[in-house]
């Protein structure tokens, strides 16, 4: 009896991993699409894409462990060469190092952030917005900081090819982000109803 216990609890345990992974797996596909969603401005090196609300969303939706475990994986999946990254970009190790690499390798901490600030405020739509919205600021200061260092420009050159054009669809992806969060509690509520 003790032994059918303790198998049982392995193949559970094994299950949850399994699902676990799955789910990361799943949520790096979700970015690499939304990445290719994407807008070439010509005046700036950084295009518009969708990968920031992917980030906000996961960060809200996902524990923070996982939320940062898929991020983290999904810019090794990019390093490696796999066509995850936004195609406006050289691809692989050089987009990482390139200019919209700051905004890249910020992603795994606005997701965990977003993900926090929201778990903190019970869930509720206004902290969905909050962390979504910290998220996204610390994908832009980061992401701006890069870009600086390496193009050794002064700050409103910098503003205005790495922030001011992303303020407006940036906003939209948070309360996109936010809504789609809400949203999904929401029927993850009612399908937990008998």
């Amino acid at each position: 009896m003790m032994h059918q216990t303790a198998v049982a609890l392995d193949r559970n345990r094994l299950a949850s991993s399994f699902r676990r992974f799955a789910l990361i797996i799943s949520a790096t596909a979700f970015v690499a699409l939304c990445a290719h969603i994407s807008i070439p401005l010509g005046f700036t090196p950084v295009p518009i894409t969708l990968q920031p609300f992917a980030v906000l969303l996961l960060g809200l939706l996902l524990t923070p462990r996982d939320s940062f475990s898929a991020m983290t994986i999904y810019l090794l999946e990019g390093a490696a060469g796999m066509p995850v990254f936004s195609p406006h970009g050289p691809g692989g190790i050089a987009q990482l190092l390139g200019p919209t690499g700051g905004y890249l390798l910020a992603a795994p901490f606005a997701a965990v952030v977003a993900g926090l600030i929201y778990r903190n405020g019970q869930r509720k739509f206004l902290f969905a917005i909050a962390g979504a919205a910290v998220g996204d600021i610390l994908l832009l200061a980061i992401g701006s900081v890069w870009l600086g260092m390496l193009a050794n420009t002064s700050f409103s050159v910098l503003m205005s090819e790495s922030v001011l054009p992303f303020l407006a669809s940036d906003a939209a992806k948070v309360i996109a982000a936010a809504l789609c969060a809400q949203t999904f509690a929401s029927f993850s509520r009612l399908s937990s109803q008998p």
